[in-house]
């Protein structure tokens, strides 16, 4: 399989001469990842199943449609319609990068869709599903990655690669009515953090990033804070606010930064600081549960607390 397109494009960005693989880029933020990374000279491979909202249906337009946006730029494209949750979608997606383009630099891991119920209406169905798009959905795209430059490495090529995994402000806080979603982001978070150290001798960088943006996922769900501004208005909410910093961090300016998590919105980038010990009460031998709930009242009052759940009234 051959990339095609006009390849006179950037040779000159941030990301020039690499190759970057984007889930789930035929809409939304990763249709936005996937333009900025073939602005700033990478070539893409255009992953998309063309699903509805929910997961249903599917299409090959939308990945094709974004692949034929970047040959129009001048960029180098080529789409990949397969289902990244199987073992054969997730290793034909790394074949597809290789034979195309013949390297891989950069994964993205951005594909999802929602399920939303609140807990007690939820079923198995919607639960399996969501965890399998998102949590599944990152991992074997990760492993198949991972497994080629791990072979690199040992033959004495070490690569200088990136994973940039997508989570969320459900996954850091929660989220009512979001309960799959949440679950499977904060899956994501802890899977960044044990591959960053995993593959960093093999040349791997992996981080993870919470944007906020306008997408198919997000329009309804919070309408009010999604709204498209008036005209002439910065729009806060657009996807393409969150692509630079996704594109930076494909790039080898990176260099250094791994096991991080990341929020973006807007004009703003946060480092986001997980959990790490707070107030701590040491008795030196076993507790009474008496004891044991007067100290931890105790140890609660002196805590920060807790940011509020998305949602929560």
């Amino acid at each position: 399989m051959t990339g095609t397109g006009n390849s006179t494009g950037n040779r000159t960005g941030i990301c020039a001469g690499r190759v970057a693989v984007v889930t789930g880029a035929g809409r939304g933020l990763g249709r936005a990842h996937a333009l900025a990374l073939a602005a700033e000279g990478a070539a893409v491979v255009v992953n998309d199943l063309g699903v509805a909202p929910d997961g249903a249906g599917a299409s090959a337009g939308p990945a094709q449609q974004v692949a034929d946006e970047i040959h129009a730029i001048g960029g180098r494209a080529v789409a990949h319609t397969g289902d990244i949750t199987t073992t054969d979608g997730a290793a034909s997606l790394i074949t597809t990068a290789l034979d195309a383009f013949g390297r891989l630099d950069a994964l993205v891991n951005n594909a999802g869709f929602l399920r939303d119920r609140m807990l007690v209406n939820l079923d198995e169905d919607d639960w399996d599903a969501v965890i399998r798009v998102h949590l599944k959905g990152h991992f074997l795209p990760l492993r198949h990655a991972a497994a080629h430059w791990r072979a690199e490495a040992k033959a004495g090529r070490t690569p200088d690669a990136r994973i940039i995994n997508t989570g969320s402000g459900a996954g850091l806080l929660g989220s009512v009515g979001q309960g799959n979603y949440s679950a499977a982001k904060a899956g994501i978070i802890g899977l960044t953090l044990v591959a960053a150290a995993e593959l960093a001798p093999y040349g791997v960088q992996i981080n993870a990033l919470a944007p906020a943006a306008r997408t198919r996922m997000t329009e309804r769900t919070f309408a009010a804070t999604m709204a498209a501004p008036a005209a002439g208005e910065f729009d806060a909410m657009a996807p393409e606010n969150v692509s630079p910093l996704v594109v930076w961090l494909a790039s080898a300016g990176s260099a250094g930064v791994t096991g991080r998590v990341f929020e973006a919105e807007a004009g703003r980038i946060t480092v986001m600081e997980g959990w790490r010990p707070g107030p701590t009460a040491d008795k030196g031998t076993r507790w009474t549960p008496t004891e044991a709930g007067e100290t931890t009242r105790g140890l609660l009052a002196a805590a920060e607390a807790p940011q509020p759940v998305y949602g929560a009234r």
